[in-house]
């Protein structure tokens, strides 16, 4: 490819001067959680393998890192999780650890999170990416709306956020988000996400800093992915996302097309290709991959 591929894609990459090849394999994105149940009071732990280090030298020791923490009480939660403005079902299947990061809203952080019915807003930590971080003084705000039904689900998001620019200023940033998956014929569901505003780092991974020199980025992106049963337990995934960001003219986009299986209830095996496109520059990069997934 023309772009520096890493163990999985996150949204942008170093251009290469000339086309090069990869093979790797890891087994980092193994993970294993803790979950204890008491009346009202639920606590959940989680950790992988992916917080860096390791090498090919002797024992390849990854370090691990910490996905989720939280304890839930009723309606509320507290603690790490994934931020109250990402829809989490309406992530596409794909063997690539990350998943379809170009079109997608992702980020665990810690956060206090109160829900009523189908309502939910929460205060989380923030991060002016790009400004200075250190003077931020005013949490993220997110207020979701869900619809569920037979048919799926759907939900709409706000994010409201205070920016600290590197001179100390402070500017406000705000943006919205609809997502969902939708049952269709079948066991075949439509997964969809659409997002617009001065989002920053809650869209892909690394693809735009909130500030880029002390001007806030504005982003739009999409994501639509179709999976569709072969028979019970064979099925393909196709999907295409997209993004954009005003200030720095970042365009990014990424498909993929997929075969998984399940060999028993718990062993997934599933093969992809794809592209990565970093568009404003024109370059991109294939990918092939093969996925072994055993889930207890």
């Amino acid at each position: 490819g023309d772009v520096a591929y890493r163990d999985f894609w996150v949204g942008a990459g170093a251009p290469l001067t000339d086309s090069q090849s990869q093979f790797k394999m890891n087994a980092n994105e193994s993970r294993f959680n803790l979950k204890y149940s008491h009346g009202d009071v639920t606590g959940f732990l989680e950790m992988d393998f992916l917080g860096g280090g390791g090498d090919q030298r002797w024992s390849n020791s990854s370090h691990n890192r910490l996905r989720h923490a939280f304890i839930s009480y009723k309606n509320v939660l507290a603690g790490q999780t994934w931020s109250t403005f990402m829809n989490t079902s309406a992530l596409a299947e794909t063997a690539d650890f990350a998943g379809a990061t170009i079109g997608i809203v992702f980020v665990r952080q810690t956060q206090i999170r109160y829900t009523q019915g189908n309502f939910q807003v929460s205060i989380e930590n923030p991060e002016s990416w790009g400004g200075d971080a250190s003077q931020d003084d005013k949490p993220d705000v997110v207020a979701r709306y869900n619809l569920k039904g037979d048919w799926g689900n759907v939900s709409f998001s706000g994010l409201a956020r205070s920016l600290t620019t590197s001179l100390g200023n402070s500017e406000s940033a705000f943006g919205v988000s609809i997502a969902g998956r939708i049952k269709t014929v079948g066991k075949d569901d439509l997964r969809f996400q659409v997002h617009k505003g001065e989002l920053g780092r809650y869209v892909g991974l690394a693809f735009a800093p909130d500030l880029n020199n002390d001007k806030i980025e504005d982003t739009t992106s999409y994501l639509v992915a179709y999976r569709h049963f072969w028979d019970e337990s064979l099925r393909s995934t196709a999907m295409y996302g997209y993004a954009e960001a005003d200030v720095s003219g970042a365009e990014r986009s990424q498909w993929s097309v997929n075969l998984f299986t399940n060999f028993t209830k718990e062993l997934a095996v599933g093969v992809e290709v794809g592209n990565f496109s970093m568009d404003e520059i024109n370059k991109d990069s294939d990918y092939l991959q093969l996925s072994f997934k055993y889930t207890l």
